[in-house]
């Protein structure tokens, strides 16, 4: 009962999404593009050399950040990450937003963690609160794309910690926390 509140109440919050109106035949990242609230990531992923693949067949389940969540970073955090000699450390950090398959917000609620394709899973937890991937709260569901879908968060989130970058006490931690 309270997954099927969770999911009707969540799923409703993707009405707020202003994507374009034929978002079905736009991939992930035209998706990303066209939102107006991801350009953060967008060049995180341009500067990992991700794009293509975001742009690939799929299907891919994002669990995408804000440029909201990206300002939240402790100072210097995204210079650092984007600095192309931590090239590998944005790739793991992205990847691990990102699940193999179509996830949509009903599959969600019924899973206590779901595989990365940076090779480690992401916690997910359902309360009465919402739901939460790692320690970021899933606060859009089910933005449709040609290869896949979007849930946005709002927080970034980094494999190896069920944290989000914000919890890390600075870009030591952060660096530290990617095996």
């Amino acid at each position: 009962m309270l997954q099927k509140a969770l999911f009707a109440s969540i799923a409703g919050l993707g009405l707020a999404f202003s994507a374009p109106t034929d978002a079905q035949d736009s991939d992930i990242v035209d998706i990303a593009v066209g939102a107006g609230s991801f350009d953060t990531l967008v060049a995180a992923l341009q500067a990992a050399d991700l794009v293509d693949v975001l742009r690939g067949d799929g299907p891919f389940t994002v669990f995408a950040p804000t440029d909201d969540a990206f300002a939240a970073l402790p100072d210097g955090t995204l210079e650092t990450l984007l600095d192309p000699a931590n090239k590998d450390l944005l790739v793991s950090i992205l990847t691990y937003h990102v699940v193999a398959g179509s996830v949509l917000a009903a599959d969600v609620v019924n899973l206590d963690s779901a595989p990365t394709v940076q090779g480690e899973s992401v916690r997910i937890s359902v309360t009465n609160a919402g739901v939460q991937v790692d320690a970021a709260n899933v606060v859009q569901t089910d933005i449709i794309a040609a290869n896949g879908v979007i849930h946005v968060i709002d927080a970034v989130i980094l494999p190896g910690t069920n944290a989000t970058a914000v919890d890390a006490s600075g870009w030591g931690t952060v660096k530290g926390s990617i095996r």
